[in-house]
């Protein structure tokens, strides 16, 4: 459980600071920050683009700096910043976390301080270990329902990197390896010449580039919420000469919201912030069905067994099948989706159904 006041009472800010957030844009500190910093600026390192809408939202955004958290230490110079702050919780594995503490260590003016938050179970005490070795200094500032605040100063003693510290794609994007579910999807998927296809939550690419290759005489644009994804996958793009395709920054599908599709193929986290949940990939069925031709239109979704995504499908798609996957993982493919008045009646007809199968 995400504890909005922690950092708010143990991080303090003078008004002229610069302050830069890691990757925790969604933090609720960055609006409590930008009422204190009347003088300052933040700077938001940020990867994800649903974040940064919901930070840009609040009244203080005139404070607020964006840059990419991968290309962060590139696009910027090192002993500017005063006071950096990250939340494990939005950090999608260590690697993200190890660069972060890179970056901050990097970032951070000497007598700077770096602040990170996280429960035990999301490793603050390995992470708040890797701080000591990075920094030479460690202070537990907090510890509050199974959560900490740890702090380590930048100081003279603090052994600085070489070069600025580099993205490390390979580590977060797991070896440019493609996992099995992704791979059985693409083993179902067909896939038309003429196809007008959206790869939804398109990762580092892979299905993107699979439909890009078959539809020749077509298009595919691939979407993502994370700007490092959406660069990796522009990058093989180009790797690949495939001009017939694009890559997206988009929260879900806002970034082609009124164009509409053929085909639309996704392999939804459902992971959020370290929690199982469904509702990444039930918001991609419903904004898909609303995106695909009503005729033609084909929606594929790869998912581990456990995960329940059919009634969801069955109230915006006529026909749903599994067409695809093994023991672990199944395919579902969904066609002729239904307006949100034909949703509705679908609804009364069952119900309808119902009934008359009690009658009987």
């Amino acid at each position: 459980m995400l504890h909005p006041q922690l950092l708010a009472d143990n991080v303090p800010l003078q008004a002229e600071q610069r302050l830069l957030i890691l990757n925790s844009a969604a933090d609720p500190f960055v609006q409590v920050a930008a009422r204190q910093l009347s003088r300052g600026r933040i700077i938001l390192a940020e990867d994800n683009v649903g974040a940064l809408e919901q930070a840009y939202a609040a009244p203080a955004r005139s404070q607020l700096q964006h840059i990419p958290f991968h290309e962060y230490t590139r696009e910027t110079s090192p002993n500017t910043i005063d006071v950096a702050v990250m939340n494990l919780l939005y950090q999608p594995s260590k690697a993200w976390v190890y660069y972060g503490l890179e970056a901050a260590r990097y970032a951070l003016k000497p007598g700077g301080r770096l602040y990170v938050t996280g429960a035990k179970d999301r490793g603050i005490l390995s992470i708040a270990r890797r701080m000591r070795e990075s920094f030479g200094n460690l202070e537990t500032v907090e510890i509050s329902k199974g959560w900490r605040v740890v702090a380590a100063e930048k100081t003279a003693e603090t052994p600085l990197p070489a070069e600025p510290p580099v993205w490390p794609q390979r580590e977060v994007f797991a070896g440019g390896e493609l996992d099995e579910g992704t791979r059985l999807l693409l083993d179902s998927l067909e896939v038309y010449v003429t196809d007008v296809a959206l790869d939804l939550g398109c990762g580092a690419g892979y299905i993107g580039l699979h439909i890009a290759e078959r539809a020749r005489k077509g298009s595919v644009t691939l979407v993502d919420a994370s700007l490092a994804a959406v660069a990796l996958a522009q990058q093989r793009l180009q790797e690949k000469g495939l001009s017939n395709a694009q890559a997206l920054a988009s929260d879900a599908t806002s970034a082609v919201t009124g164009q509409r599709f053929s085909l639309i193929a996704t392999n939804p986290p459902f992971h959020v912030w370290g929690v199982n949940t469904k509702a990444v990939g039930e918001r991609f069925i419903r904004e898909s069905a609303r995106l695909l031709h009503h005729r033609r239109g084909r929606f594929y979704l790869v998912a581990n067994r456990f995960l329940k995504y059919e009634p969801v499908l069955e109230e915006c798609f006529e026909d749903v099948q599994e067409v695809g996957g093994n023991s672990r993982y199944k395919v579902l493919r969904a066609t002729s989706p239904l307006r949100p008045g034909r949703r509705g009646e679908r609804e009364r007809v069952d119900e309808l159904t119902q009934l008359y199968k009690g009658w009987r």
